[in-house]
């Protein structure tokens, strides 16, 4: 069943949106501030949220900034204001669309609707197969045959991105910057130790790729041939 998760500090626009969906067939979850919405992803699957944007504790540009950052999933904004502004921010925040109040139910059913096909459309771009191996940047999961791994979190990201660019050569610094960005503040053993783990973890359990060390330049993944 697909999710959506309504974030408004307006009790009555809960109500509503939430008994309009449930009559299509969506699970509904309900938060009344971004605090609230930010546990409710940590617990649950959504696949969709409708934010508000002035709410307290954390307005909807700040959660869709959130969002964003730790999930993949459309955002639609709801706001009173109508002012190019403000849309603006909202598109600089992150989301995919943007309703103003008042609103028709049934025009932000129209929406969710385009933005699930859409983001359904696109899936397939979070999963790349090797050989046997496939990872799912959607899930953070890496499958093998039959087995599935819950990596930590920069190893898979390591993983995923020479996953996506097999036979190229990076260096260490290309690396930091892609995977732990600019600001970070460790050296290029970071990505040796990243290296080192994950060869350990798949060296002896697939032959469909290897990670070479390229000397004096970096490092490459090499995906098996046929």
């Amino acid at each position: 069943m697909t999710s959506i998760l309504i974030v408004d500090d307006d009790i009555n626009i809960l109500k509503l949106v939430d008994i309009h969906l449930s009559e299509q067939g969506y699970k509904v979850f309900q938060a009344k501030n971004g605090i609230e919405a930010l546990e409710i992803l940590q617990k649950e699957m959504c696949h969709l949220a409708v934010v508000d944007i002035m709410m307290p504790f954390m307005d909807g540009y700040e959660l869709t900034k959130e969002i964003r950052n730790k999930y993949d999933l459309p955002v639609i904004l709801l706001t009173a204001k109508n002012q190019i502004e403000d849309k603006e921010q909202g598109f600089h925040a992150g989301t995919d669309d943007y309703l103003v109040k008042p609103f028709e139910p049934k025009e932000l059913s129209f929406r969710i609707k385009a933005l699930l096909r859409r983001y359904d459309n696109h899936s397939d771009e979070n999963i790349i197969r090797i050989g046997s191996t496939t990872i799912n940047k959607k899930s953070y999961e890496v499958q093998n045959g039959d087995r599935t791994m819950l990596l930590p979190l920069k190893e898979f990201e390591l993983l995923y991105f020479l996953m996506s660019n097999p036979m190229q050569v990076f260096s260490r610094n290309h690396l930091i910057e892609q995977i732990w960005g600019l600001d970070h503040q460790g050296d290029e053993r970071t990505v040796d130790v990243h290296i080192k783990r994950l060869r350990e973890r798949f060296s002896k359990l697939t032959g469909d790729f290897q990670i070479k060390t390229v000397r004096g330049v970096g490092y490459s993944l090499e995906a098996k041939r046929g």
